[in-house]
């Protein structure tokens, strides 16, 4: 009897309670460490009352009447940072993928895959901006500048993409090509490429994405495109110009993900099945003919 009630009191022993000392700790660390980050800034506290309105005053001079002469001129240049864009993003694919495919956990061997992975950290690691700072001094101030950054930086995150899509695939189309004999890049070709392409192809139009935001950044460093038109008129202090040119921007990055993002979209759904409307629209002679 004693044995049935003690073994009744452990079951019905509720857990400890979980200490909260360490989170405790750690977001006290970290409030600590961004109150110190915002303290050590020349922040100018007292003028920041006055910020909404002057704000609002810029806002106003770009916006309450843009200039519209340029546009001819800036949808020019929206053109050449959306053409920039495209190039990188077409560069960035075509290397990304297979070094990305080789950095692939049962793709490469351990030699190879540790090297790559390294190198596409170190590219993640240095901004778009600095590329083309580096870039400038060897091909100039040119669009062909800002397009070869796009291409180099964009390697970085594009090949990591594409060796966690590889590694993610199911093994079993894999393991039927291995058990029939073949080799890696058999293996490669005929099971893990048809079940990744699908989402690799919308990473590398996501990519373009990205380009056409980042061109017009790098345009503002001398790389061409509607991103240097922006800064000379900025500089020159014609708000006007500048409202229209952000106008611009804002309605091109907007149309062109919409775009880019509808065939993503299809490409991750596939085609879709047509039967059940073609049925539909069949006439009573044709179905009764079948």
């Amino acid at each position: 009897m004693s044995l049935t009630a003690s073994a009744g009191a452990r079951e019905l022993e509720l857990p400890r309670h979980p200490s909260r000392l360490v989170p405790t700790i750690v977001a006290v660390l970290v409030g600590a460490v961004i109150l110190g980050a915002a303290l050590a800034l020349p922040i100018p506290w007292n003028d920041l009352g006055s910020l909404p309105g002057q704000v609002a005053h810029y806002l106003g001079l770009m916006f309450a009447s843009p200039d519209w002469e340029m546009l001819p001129q800036a949808l020019f240049e929206t053109w050449r940072s959306i053409s920039m864009a495209w190039i990188g993003a077409i560069g960035c694919v075509v290397v990304s993928i297979p070094l990305g495919m080789m950095a692939a956990n049962g793709v490469g061997p351990l030699w190879v895959r540790l090297p790559l992975r390294g190198l596409f950290a170190v590219i993640r690691a240095v901004p778009e901006v600095i590329i083309a700072l580096l870039l400038l001094t060897v091909t100039g101030l040119t669009p062909f500048t800002g397009a070869l950054a796009l291409a180099i930086a964009g390697i970085g995150t594009q090949a990591k993409w594409v060796y966690e899509t590889i590694e993610s695939v199911q093994e079993g189309a894999s393991e039927a090509v291995r058990a029939a004999g073949g080799t890696t890049a058999e293996i490669t070709r005929w099971a893990l490429w048809p079940a990744a392409a699908p989402a690799l192809l919308s990473f590398a139009l996501y990519r373009f994405e990205i380009n056409i935001r980042t061109s017009a950044v790098l345009g503002l460093v001398g790389a061409g495109g509607i991103g240097s038109m922006l800064a000379n008129y900025t500089n020159f202090r014609q708000w006007d110009t500048v409202g229209m040119l952000l106008i611009v921007v804002v309605l091109a990055t907007m149309l062109m993900d919409a775009v880019s993002g509808a065939i993503r979209r299809r490409i991750m759904r596939g085609p879709r099945a047509r039967a059940s409307v073609n049925s539909k629209e069949e006439s009573p002679d044709v179905a009764r003919a079948r």
